[in-house]
């Protein structure tokens, strides 16, 4: 059976326009309803919410097989105020596991409670060179040093207050999202390089006519980042779920951006031997190119999901993503291989 065309250029736009919405985990509901309207023209899908505010979409068709289910997540790593200075400028608190020196200099908005966003820059409190000369270099980048100055006349707590600034207010940092040939660059393809890649292969399929061998769950949470994304929304009466998340590219791992990856194992332990088993067997039947990998300082939804008693055999694959966490840059065969992975998982399964 031959995999059906992948559409590119709808897959690149679509990826491009969900990184530059702003949706750190806890403020990710404009990137859940991007996505939610987007499958929302596949009459095939039967699409739901979640208490916590997550999307489903259920692709159900007669089989005598008990469903299966797959999972990203839309919500990536951001920050929140923790403190208005007396100078004006706002402390943060970050969410998930965004580095300090990643982000020195980096554009941010802040969103406040009543609606509004207000531009800043995040910065080191020593940032002035002929202030504080070599002192400046020798700052730790740390939660007690890094500052958001913001784009408004504020010198004061008051006037920041006054702005409608309050503590708990989302802040964004900027993605600088760019597509350079066959190189995606951006903040925060993990994960919605995978999002994208679960849209493209429900798209595929749906444009050549095909449907999966037995019903699937399709479920893009919105608090991965902090450990409990998947912890609900996946039905008891699902067998098997794969988690598309990426995969860790750098010295001392086996994934690279040119290959999909199946993870073995990460800091939660190992994954289920015989999904493994299943989907390295799809990848060699449909000539994928990928890797395995073992990912020390990572873990997933599905892990989530089997830590809230989940009874489901479960496999992690995903895209090879080079700096995580970092400025993340992905190529578009890795991305091609994953979205091939999943059609070939739902079509055969």
């Amino acid at each position: 059976m031959s995999l059906p065309s992948i559409d590119i250029k709808h897959f690149t736009t679509f990826l491009v326009d969900l990184l530059n919405i702003a949706s750190p985990t806890g403020f990710a509901e404009p990137a859940i309803a991007f996505v939610e309207k987007e499958l929302s023209q596949y009459k095939q899908l039967k699409l739901s919410r979640t208490r916590k505010g997550a999307l489903v979409a259920k692709w159900e068709v007669k089989s005598d097989l008990p469903p299966v289910a797959l999972t990203a997540h839309a919500d990536t790593l951001g920050a929140v105020v923790k403190e208005i200075k007396s100078n004006g400028r706002l402390k943060l608190s970050r969410i998930g596991g965004i580095q300090w020196p990643t982000v020195e200099t980096e554009g941010v908005w802040v969103f406040t409670s009543k609606g509004e966003k207000i531009r800043g820059s995040v910065l080191i409190d020593t940032a002035s060179g002929h202030i504080y000369s070599s002192a400046g270099s020798e700052t730790p980048r740390n939660d007690s040093h890094m500052e958001v100055r913001l784009d408004a006349r504020t010198t004061s707590e008051s006037e920041t207050r006054a702005l409608g600034i309050n503590v708990g207010d989302c802040v964004a940092f900027d993605t600088r999202t760019e597509v350079t040939g066959d190189f995606i660059r951006s903040r925060f393809l993990d994960d919605k390089a995978c999002v994208a890649n679960v849209v493209a292969a429900i798209r595929s399929l749906a444009q050549a006519g095909k449907s999966p061998a037995r019903s699937v769950y399709f479920l893009i949470s919105n608090y991965e980042e902090v450990g409990h994304g998947a912890a609900t929304g996946i039905p008891a009466e699902v067998a098997e779920l794969v988690t598309v998340d990426m995969a860790v590219a750098g010295p001392g791992q086996e994934s690279d951006e040119y290959h999909a990856t199946l993870c073995i194992k990460d800091s939660g332990g190992p994954y289920h031997k015989g999904l493994n088993d299943k989907m390295r067997a799809l990848a060699e039947k449909h000539n994928i190119p990928y890797k395995t990998d073992v990912y020390p300082f990572y873990g997933s939804d599905g892990e989530a999901f089997w830590a809230a008693g989940g009874d489901v055999a479960l496999s992690l694959i995903g895209p090879g993503i080079d700096s995580s966490h970092n400025y993340e840059r992905a190529h578009m065969d890795g991305l091609n291989a994953t979205t091939n992975w999943i059609m070939a998982y739902l079509l055969e399964n």
